[in-house]
């Protein structure tokens, strides 16, 4: 078995245990430095980064192969990429770029294995008169059309 096979095996064993946490990414350079982004129901804490970092490191041999080792949180500002990611933020606002490079702001209120719904609110002129009027509409956008998604923060 060689090392990406023996890493991705503890890390899937450590996953089977941890059903609330989810693998984002899993990256191993030439030089053998690990990088493992997880992502959690329930976000990532410490304690489970430390958990994961040691169902790997203590089930390698040190002797046999050296490797740095790094298991971090997909950050806030990390793109949303897998659709149990779109799932755990209903209610969250969402910046998407799609396919065709257009740009959609809405709140996530559904999301399923083949995309999801945005609200979309915004103000537009009214079809009679003067003045505008504010819309809400719904946006289903399926999961191929989405270039990037990342959850928008507003202060």
């Amino acid at each position: 078995m060689d090392f990406r096979s023996k890493i991705e095996a503890h890390l899937q064993a450590f996953l089977e245990q941890r059903t609330d946490l989810f693998l984002i990414d899993l990256k191993i350079s030439a030089g053998d430095d690990v990088v493992v982004v997880l992502d959690g129901d329930q976000g990532v804490s410490i304690q489970d980064c430390l958990d994961a970092s040691r169902a790997i490191e203590f089930n390698m041999d040190r002797e046999a192969h050296d490797f740095s080792l790094q298991v971090m949180s997909a950050g806030l500002s990390e793109p949303l990429r897998l659709p149990r990611q779109f799932a755990k933020n209903l209610g969250r606002m969402l910046r998407v770029v799609l396919q065709d490079d257009t740009e959609v702001e809405g709140e996530l209120i559904r999301a399923d294995e083949a995309g999801v719904v945005l609200l979309l609110r915004y103000r537009r002129p009214k079809a009679v008169g003067k003045g505008k009027e504010d819309v809400e509409e719904e946006r289903a956008v399926a999961y191929d059309a989405i270039k990037k998604a990342v959850v928008h923060i507003k202060f």
